[in-house]
C-alpha cells in the first residue's frame, strides 16, 4: 500500500496498524451492542442478574475496545514500529484498570441486588439484617482486594518496580517484619471485617450498648462501624473493637426485650391495685407486645420498699417508650389514689422530764 510521500516514515509505518486498530474497535463496539441486547433479554426475568448486568455496562463498554486494541498491538502490529512498547504499556494499563473497574462494579451490583431482595422493612427482619451485614462487609472486602490486585498488576508493568521488588526480596525477613508492624492495623481490620461478616456478632440495625452508649448499628465499613446514638450522635468504633472487647447486643437472636421499671413506695402501699394498674398501663399502649406484665417487691429498705415492674416489648425502641409510659402511669396512679403511701421519712420524738417547758410545771 502506497502512502503520501509527505508523511514522515514513522507515521507512515503506523497507518496499517492504526487501520486495523480502528476496525477492531468498531468490531468491539458492535459486539458490545449485540451482547448488551442478548444479556438484557436473558436477564429480564432474573432481578439479580439484571442488576449485575446493569452495573457492569459502563466498564464493559471500555474494556472491550481496550481488549481489542491490546490484541492488535501484540498480534497485528510489527515489532519494528517506533514507540510501540509505550503504546502497548499504556493500553495494558488501561485494560487492567477497566477490568478492575468491571470487577468492582460487578461485586457492588451483586451486593445491591442481594440487599434489595431482602428488605429490612418487614416486621421480622432478623434474617434480612444478617444478609445485609454479610453482603456489605464481604462485598467491600472483595472490592478492596480487587483494587489492590489491579493496582499491583499495573505497577508490575513497569520494569523499575519489578527491580525494586527483586531487590527487596533479598531482605525479605526484615521487610516482612517491618511491613507486618506497619500493616497490623490494616490487616487486623481486614481480618476483623471477615470475622464480623461470617460470624456476625453485630448486624445492621442491631441495638447495642458500647462504651456506655445505647445506639443502633448504622453502617459497617471496611475499617470501622458507625453506631447511631439515641440522641443522634454518631459513635465510630474500629472493627477490631467488636472482636476483642465485650459489648451488649440486645438483638443478637431476637428483637424482643424485657424492660424494667423501678418504684419506691411506703410499706403500707397495697400491691393488688398496683398490679391491676400495671396491667391497664400496658394494655393502653401499642408498645406492649402482650407477653407478660409482672410486679414484684425486689427490696425492703429502711424507709420504703422497692417494686420492680417487668414489661415486654417487640423491639428496643418500643421497650424504651413502654417503660416510660408505665413509669408515668404508675406514678400518676399513686399520686391520685394513694398519695399517703408515697415514700416518706419517719422520725420519732420523745420528751423527757428535763424537756418539759417551765410553764407546764406546778
Amino acid at each position: 500500500m502506497n502512502f503520501p510521500n509527505w508523511l514522515p516514515p514513522s507515521i507512515a509505518d503506523w497507518l496499517p496498524a492504526l487501520g486495523i486498530a480502528a476496525a477492531a474497535m468498531l468490531l468491539a463496539e458492535l459486539v458490545f451492542h449485540v451482547g448488551e441486547r442478548v444479556v438484557r433479554r436473558a436477564t429480564r426475568s432474573t432481578p439479580l442478574a439484571s442488576t449485575v448486568a446493569q452495573a457492569v455496562r459502563s466498564p464493559a463498554r471500555w474494556a472491550l475496545p481496550l481488549l481489542a486494541l491490546n490484541l492488535v498491538w501484540h498480534e497485528a502490529a510489527p515489532d519494528t514500529l517506533a514507540g510501540l512498547a509505550s503504546v502497548q504499556r499504556l493500553t495494558g494499563l488501561l485494560l487492567i484498570a477497566a477490568f478492575t473497574w468491571l470487577l468492582v462494579r460487578a461485586v457492588n451490583g451483586l451486593a445491591k441486588a442481594v440487599i434489595a431482595a431482602h428488605p429490612v422493612t418487614v416486621a421480622d427482619n432478623l434474617e434480612a439484617r444478617r444478609i445485609h451485614t454479610q453482603t456489605r462487609v464481604l462485598s467491600r472486602t472483595v472490592a478492596g482486594l480487587a483494587v489492590l490486585i489491579g493496582a499491583s498488576l499495573m505497577l508490575m508493568t513497569f520494569p523499575a518496580v519489578r527491580q525494586i521488588g527483586t531487590s527487596l526480596l533479598a531482605s525479605a525477613g526484615v521487610v516482612g517484619i517491618i511491613a507486618g508492624f506497619a500493616a497490623r492495623p490494616v490487616l487486623g481490620n481486614l481480618i476483623a471485617g471477615l470475622q464480623i461478616g461470617l460470624s456476625q456478632p453485630i448486624r445492621i440495625d442491631d441495638v447495642v450498648i458500647v462504651e456506655g452508649e445505647w445506639g443502633v448499628i448504622e453502617e459497617i465499613t471496611g475499617t470501622y462501624v458507625v453506631v447511631r446514638i439515641w440522641d443522634q450522635r454518631r459513635l465510630v468504633v474500629p472493627l477490631q473493637y467488636w472482636i476483642e472487647k465485650p459489648f451488649q447486643n440486645w438483638t443478637r437472636k431476637t428483637s424482643e426485650l424485657i424492660g424494667t421499671v423501678f418504684l419506691w413506695v411506703d410499706y403500707r402501699m397495697p400491691l393488688a391495685p398496683l398490679r391491676a394498674a400495671l396491667q391497664r398501663a400496658c394494655e393502653s399502649t401499642e408498645h406492649w407486645d402482650g407477653r407478660f406484665a409482672l410486679l414484684q417487691v425486689t427490696e425492703a429498705g429502711e424507709h420504703a420498699m422497692q417494686l420492680r415492674c417487668l414489661v415486654t416489648s417487640a423491639s428496643a425502641p418500643a421497650g424504651w417508650d413502654l417503660r416510660c409510659h408505665v413509669r408515668e402511669y404508675l406514678v400518676d396512679f399513686i399520686q391520685r389514689e394513694y398519695p399517703q403511701y408515697l415514700p416518706r421519712l419517719r422520725a420519732e420524738a420523745r420528751m423527757t422530764g428535763d424537756d418539759v417547758p417551765p410553764a407546764a410545771v406546778g
